[in-house]
C-alpha cells in the first residue's frame, strides 16, 4: 500500500472506506429483541395451541373458568405481550426499510404503534376480565 509523506494511507480497501460509515449498530439492539421474543414465543404458543386442542368443543363457561386460574391468565398475558411486541419489532423494521420520507415514516410508525399497542390492551384487558370476573 502506498503512504504519503506524512504515513498515511493513499490507497485503501473497500473495507477500509466503509469503516465509520454503517448503521452505528441501530439495528442490533432491535434485532436481538426480536430473537428473544421469538424464543419466548416457541413454548407459550406450543402451550396455547396444546390448550386450545384440549378445550375445543368445551362450553364457554368451562373455558372462562380455565382462563381464570392465575398460572394460566399468567400464561396468557405473557403469549400476548410476546406476540405483540414481536409484531411490533417486525413491522417496524419492515417500515423503516420500505417507507420513504421521514414524515410518511413517522407517521406509519406512530400508527403501527399505536394500533398494536390498543390491539395488545384489548386483549389482556380481556384476560383480566375473564380471571377476574364480570364487572
Amino acid at each position: 500500500m502506498a503512504t504519503k509523506a506524512s504515513g498515511t494511507s493513499i490507497m485503501r480497501t473497500p473495507l477500509g472506506q466503509m469503516r465509520g460509515l454503517g448503521s452505528a449498530r441501530s439495528g442490533t439492539g432491535v434485532w436481538w429483541a426480536q430473537r428473544l421474543t421469538a424464543f419466548a414465543l416457541i413454548p407459550l404458543s406450543l402451550w396455547f395451541v396444546c390448550a386450545v386442542i384440549r378445550l375445543a368443543g368445551t362450553p364457554r363457561a368451562e373455558v372462562v373458568h380455565w382462563a381464570a386460574r392465575p398460572w394460566v391468565a399468567t400464561l396468557l398475558i405473557a403469549l400476548i405481550i410476546a406476540t405483540f411486541h414481536h409484531l411490533q419489532l417486525g413491522m417496524q423494521v419492515v417500515i423503516e426499510d420500505y417507507v420513504h420520507g421521514e414524515k410518511n415514516r413517522l407517521a406509519t410508525l406512530l400508527v403501527m404503534k399505536g394500533a398494536v399497542l390498543l390491539l395488545a390492551l384489548i386483549s389482556v384487558i380481556a384476560v383480566i376480565r375473564m380471571a377476574v370476573g364480570p364487572m
